[in-house]
Order: structure tokens, then C-alpha cells, then sequence
């Protein structure tokens, strides 16, 4: 196990369940060891996405996922980018410029390649128009972004 790595709570007992999903979503990830809890629901799991170290824990129903986490996925491509949008908000909730919900209560953004270097751009009026560009959007369409970068 790496020395570091975050550790997300679930109240609800499907702290399993939400990394078992995420490891055949993603590639290069897997559940590296299970901590048996009572029942049928393990207490812990650690797991890597896409060869990150993470944890989850069923901490009981005092012990909500809150907004101030998230995880981030910079995409290869547009399709990627369509595919984990469309697997991640299913029963989630959609939110804006790349955000969603899952399932199981954890934010993600779904970043595409590119992103950043366009709305971090040294030049500011470029980056200004791909950054207006990406707030218009809930699933980030880079294409657009990039059009509006190049001022097309």
C-alpha cells in the first residue's frame, strides 16, 4: 500500500460496491485488499484507479461524502470523456463545467486533455474565452472549448 492515499467515507455501506464499480470503469485499476467488516458489507477496501491509491470506508450514517472532495479524470479524447460522463452521472446527479455526482455520492470532474493548458493559458484572452466557453457546459465538450480558444 502507498504511504499515502485518500481515504473516502460511505454511510451507507457501499463503500465495496462504489470501488468495485469505479475499478472495471477505469482502466488500470483494481481492489488491492479487502478488510472484512460485519456482515455482508466489507468495513474497508483499498483500491487504485488508474493506478491511484484510494480507501473506502463504511463509516456508518454519520460519516457523509461532503462537497469539498472530488476526484478528477483527465480524459485521452472526446469519447473517453462521453463514456465516463455517461457510466458516472447514471443515477447521479449532473452538475456543471465537467462536475457530476455518482451514484454513490461522490463528485467528479471529468477533465479532457487540454483543458487546463487552454484555461491556463499565458495568454489571458484566449484562456478567458476557452474558461467562458467550458462554464457554458455541464459534460465538457473539448471541441467547443478549443474553438473558442482559437477564437474559431
Amino acid at each position: 500500500m502507498s504511504r499515502v492515499s485518500t481515504c473516502l467515507w460511505f454511510a451507507d455501506n457501499n463503500g465495496h460496491e462504489a470501488a468495485a464499480f469505479w475499478c472495471d470503469l477505469l482502466p488500470d485499476s483494481r481492489i488491492t485488499q479487502t478488510m472484512p467488516g460485519e456482515g455482508d458489507a466489507p468495513l474497508a477496501v483499498a483500491f487504485e484507479l488508474m493506478g491511484t491509491p484510494y480507501q473506502a470506508l463504511n463509516g456508518g450514517p454519520r460519516n457523509r461524502l461532503g462537497e469539498e472532495t472530488s476526484i478528477v479524470v483527465a480524459t485521452d479524447d472526446q469519447a473517453e470523456t462521453d463514456r465516463l460522463w455517461a457510466a458516472l452521472s447514471d443515477g447521479g446527479e449532473v452538475l456543471e463545467c465537467g462536475w457530476l455526482i455518482d451514484r454513490f455520492g461522490v463528485r467528479w470532474q471529468i477533465a479532457p486533455e487540454g483543458l487546463w493548458d487552454m484555461t491556463c493559458d499565458p495568454d489571458r484572452a484566449a484562456a478567458g474565452r476557452a474558461f467562458a466557453a467550458m462554464m457554458t457546459m455541464t459534460k465538457i465538450d473539448i471541441g467547443a472549448v478549443r474553438a473558442a480558444f482559437e477564437d474559431r
